[in-house]
């Protein structure tokens, strides 16, 4: 049964958004490629979206059990994934370049879970995700999401398939992340002394 929901309109950034019941933020280690959603933490996923900058409309869904899967041709095949309860409260943030920026909506009153009934502190996800635009860009792609939670125990993801292509994109961004970020830098030499700007 559904117990609470909240409808709202996110502000995305460049790299899509992390959400998740912890505030402990910071750029995942791997990027889902392939994926809508994955692992940012054991409590936290992100969330690859359509839209680069541009708005997103965000439905979460908080259920005392699992809910019926949503019928009809709009919605892009479900994904699940479990995620742990390190803080009562759902967090929300956006990917910006170089940035990382809370995005639940300070009108919106804060979504919590209903208690465990069996101490066990994990939770269910479940994705649902669609755009008028499928191509992938900057500004409006009419896009929106529908979060589900439940209380459950952990289970394994439920993903679609990736490609090599997929694979590829993942290994060149773990790479990217592993590279410390001084190989960035580059030092100039003054070849002028004396010169005045």
């Amino acid at each position: 049964m559904l117990v609470h929901a909240s409808s709202f309109t996110v502000d995305l950034g460049e790299g899509g958004y992390l959400i998740g019941f912890t505030d402990d933020y910071k750029y995942p280690e791997e990027m889902p490629f392939g994926w809508r959603c994955g692992p940012a933490t054991d409590a936290g996923a992100v969330v690859l979206t359509t839209t680069d900058t541009g708005p997103l409309q965000l439905t979460v869904q908080v259920h005392d059990a699992p809910p019926a899967p949503e019928t009809g041709g709009e919605w892009e095949p479900a994904e699940e994934i479990s995620l742990h309860v390190d803080l009562p409260a759902l967090c929300l943030a956006t990917l910006e370049q170089g940035d990382i920026l809370d995005a639940w909506p300070e009108d919106e009153p804060p979504l919590h879970l209903p208690p465990s009934t069996d101490g066990d502190d994990w939770v269910r996800m479940r994705l649902y995700c669609h755009a008028d635009d499928p191509e992938p860009g900057i500004g409006d792609h009419g896009e929106r999401h529908l979060i589900q939670l439940w209380r459950a125990p952990r289970t394994p993801p439920v993903h679609p398939d990736i490609t090599d292509a997929d694979r590829q994109a993942r290994a060149d961004y773990a790479s990217d992340m592993a590279t410390p970020v001084e190989d960035y830098t580059t030092t100039y030499t003054d070849t002028h002394p004396g010169e005045q700007d």
